[in-house]
């Protein structure tokens, strides 16, 4: 309970000792396409107050744009792409396989756990399948994977980028519903975890069946000691993040900052960063930070306009119609949060669907932390399955294999994270242990 009143004093104040750090990396390194974002939204706004009252719109609508926690958006972003310019991401690797690859299956639950390291830093999807995607892929071929496999391994994996704290998609919810991002971080920890644990025991089941991976290196303590001291720095930086944000001692925002700083420092101290990796590091960092903040610009206006119109209590009163059994309700909103992740990325879905769907998950009786969690670990089937699955775009880019044949290869691995939907869905506990 400490650290939630900690959470709550920070968020009132806006900031803690680190804000000003945050607030200034924040707007030098993307101030131009936060600012283009606002523009969008604005002029989406204006556009729709020709037919609507300003006042439909509140308050609400600027302080979601102007919002200190928004920030936090384009710093994990370029927190992941400085992990793996600095060659952090190949150490944490190393420390997933030296922990893991004496199982039977080794390399394949290796590329997962790799995959939830670098979640526990970059908070992105696509950033971790192109990076572990990067050093494994032709690793799981050499050790007897088809490449349709190997591929929807590593796209199933990455799919802990917005599960595993801290998380990109936990940040917009907070921003959408106004809850705290700290304390989503808290209660996503297990559900992430089993995510990730599920794609593990899927791959286990389809090694079993296909004996794709004969061979496996026994697991050495000396080795696994070894390969955790050289990789100390790299697991020094999800300990500064979770850990400030756990502790109460900065917000996620702040996190975000403090953690972009120590991955361009241990770099640049290692030599694996230069000066001159900088300029090139933000540039593709604002690129990606383009086209989400975008999203979230104009979807804010979109989210406000439903909402004045009744949307949500239409839906309310249809689904109720429907039925009157809180189980179903629950099952007709993962049908929902399904159908809409195989069409639409995981941000304008929160943007949209959680202020529509909230009032339907609290009639069935959830509280609004258990919807939260419910949503984006739904949402995150999305990432693998088509025809949207943007994880299989970015491991098809990086080997040109066919989209199909890897969506083929990831359905059991869809299944497997259904179970675990179904399981958060209906044992509450699982994401309302820590509040």
């Amino acid at each position: 309970m400490e650290f939630l009143a900690v959470q709550q004093a920070a968020a009132d104040l806006g900031w803690t000792f680190y804000g000003p750090l945050a607030v200034l990396v924040g707007l030098i390194v993307f101030g131009v396409p936060v600012w283009v974002s606002i523009g969008l939204g604005t002029l989406g706004m204006l556009t729709m107050t020709e037919t609507l009252p300003l006042s439909v719109f509140g308050e609400s609508l600027f302080e979601g744009i102007n919002a200190f926690a928004l920030i936090a958006v384009p710093l994990f972003i370029l927190t992941g792409d400085a992990l793996v310019r600095s060659g952090l991401s190949d150490k944490l690797l190393d420390v997933a396989e030296a922990s893991v690859g004496g199982m039977r299956t080794g390399l394949g639950s290796s590329t997962t756990l790799g995959c939830g390291f670098f979640a526990c830093i970059s908070g992105s999807d696509a950033a971790g399948a192109a990076a572990v995607g990067r050093m494994t892929i032709h690793r799981l071929v050499e050790r007897g994977y088809p490449l349709p496999a190997a591929c929807a391994l590593v796209a199933s994996g990455a799919c802990t980028g917005i599960l595993i704290p801290p998380s990109i998609a936990y940040i917009v919810m907070g921003l959408v519903l106004g809850m705290s991002a700290s304390t989503l971080f808290l209660a996503a920890a297990i559900p992430g975890v089993l995510v990730m644990l599920s794609v593990m025991v899927t791959n286990v089941v389809i090694n079993r069946l296909h004996g794709f991976e004969g061979d496996r290196a026994p697991f050495s303590w000396r080795r696994w000691v070894a390969t955790v001291w050289d990789a100390r720095w790299a697991l020094f930086v999800p300990v500064v993040i979770l850990g400030g944000i756990y502790s109460g001692l900065f917000t996620p925002t702040e996190a975000a900052s403090v953690a972009v700083v120590v991955v361009v420092l241990i770099g640049l101290h290692q030599g694996r960063l230069t000066l001159g990796d900088i300029p090139r590091m933000l540039e593709s960092s604002a690129r990606v930070c383009g086209v989400i903040v975008p999203i979230i610009a104009v979807s804010l206006p979109l989210a406000q306009t439903l909402a004045s119109l009744d949307i949500p209590q239409t839906l309310v009163s249809g689904i109720g119609g429907l039925t009157d059994s809180p189980s179903m309700m629950i099952l007709l909103m993962i049908g929902i949060l399904i159908l809409a992740g195989c069409v639409m990325e995981t941000t304008p879905n929160i943007v949209i669907l959680a202020p529509l769907l909230l009032p339907v998950a609290q009639q069935a009786g959830m509280n609004d932390f258990h919807f939260a969690i419910l949503m984006v670990t739904t949402l995150g089937l999305g990432f693998i399955t088509p025809p949207l699955g943007l994880n299989l775009f970015v491991v098809s880019g990086l080997t040109r294999c066919s989209i199909l044949a890897i969506a083929r290869y990831a359905f059991p691995f869809v299944l497997g994270m259904l179970l675990v939907v179904l399981l958060i869905a209906f044992v509450p506990w699982l994401s309302t242990w820590g509040l």
